[in-house]
């Protein structure tokens, strides 16, 4: 004799298997994905990494920058300023959310559904009721969801590699413009002590008290330091935009960057190189990718 299940019965049955499936999909959340991406890249970002998901955010992310453009720019607060200034950074944070969202999607089952049917044979009329979902995706749901955290895993420590990456960027430019901000000062002081040395060297010879050879030495030198602080100028206006690409700036916001004068003072004492080496091999993100990808 066969024995059929009420269908309440059934559907409590089904529905208590289905919840359960559902609890081990795999999930991400943003806000917690940029916390683990600044807690693995503290020594890099200062646990400055934010993305921006609404009209407000984006004003209060603004109103600091305009906070860290109204002082000198260290290379600390460039990085900062990279961080929620850039659009650059902010895209790649949401690509990397949108990708860790598909992965996450992939781990799950597909939406289950509902069928109805209604059939008239008269004199009676039968009503049949379906609960509907893939076997074959609740079979195979704990290897994709494996296969769903690997691929969030991954995608989190791309996202903290390239951070790493793009404030590594920002620091190298920052140095670099600097440097040629630096450059240059040096380079128009010798230009102005050339040109005047070259303007006394023209008023002496022309009371005989200088030769023509000396003359045209310090000639010589004075354009030679004309061509210098030309050079220094072009290199100083290059680095300054490559720097102002890399911070994400706007034209206005351009405008109001202040570099210091000069490059920080080196350590009195070099660090232990020994200590360095071993600490990065401990903490290579790209190890660790390559570890989650073959695992």
């Amino acid at each position: 004799m066969m024995m059929t299940m009420p269908f309440n019965k059934r559907y409590k049955i089904v529905s208590i298997l289905f919840a359960s499936a559902l609890t081990g999909c795999a999930s991400v959340n943003i806000d917690e994905a940029l916390q683990k991406t600044n807690l693995d890249s503290s020594k890099f970002t200062n646990g400055q990494v934010v993305l921006a998901k609404s009209s407000d955010e984006r004003d209060v992310l603004q109103g600091r920058a305009q906070e860290l453009l109204a002082k000198n720019l260290n290379q600390s607060d460039a990085v900062q300023l990279a961080l929620i200034n850039s659009p650059a950074v902010q895209a790649l944070i949401a690509q990397n959310w949108s990708e860790a969202a598909s992965a996450a999607q992939a781990g799950r089952m597909s939406n289950p559904y509902f069928a109805f049917e209604r059939m008239v044979t008269s004199p009676e009329i039968e009503f049949n009721r379906w609960f509907v979902f893939g076997l074959l995706d609740l079979i195979t749901l704990p290897q994709r969801k494996g296969i769903a955290d690997k691929r969030i895993e991954q995608a989190q420590l791309r996202l903290t590699t390239e951070i790493i990456d793009q404030v590594t960027l920002v620091r190298q430019a920052w140095v670099r413009a600097v440097a040629a901000e630096q450059s240059l000062k040096y380079a128009d002081q010798v230009f102005r002590s050339a040109e005047a040395s070259a303007e006394l060297a023209r008023r002496m010879e022309a009371v005989g008290n200088l030769n023509k050879i000396t003359r045209a030495r310090q000639q010589a030198f004075y354009a030679d330091s004309a061509t210098q602080f030309a050079n220094a100028k072009q290199t100083s206006v290059s680095r300054r935009e490559e720097l102002v690409r890399t911070l994400g700036l706007s034209d206005a916001q351009a405008k109001e960057l202040k570099l210091p004068d000069r490059l920080p003072d080196l350590p009195k004492q070099p660090p232990n190189t020994e200590f360095i080496a071993q600490q990065a091999g401990l903490e290579r993100l790209d190890i660790r990718l390559a570890t989650t990808t073959l695992e």
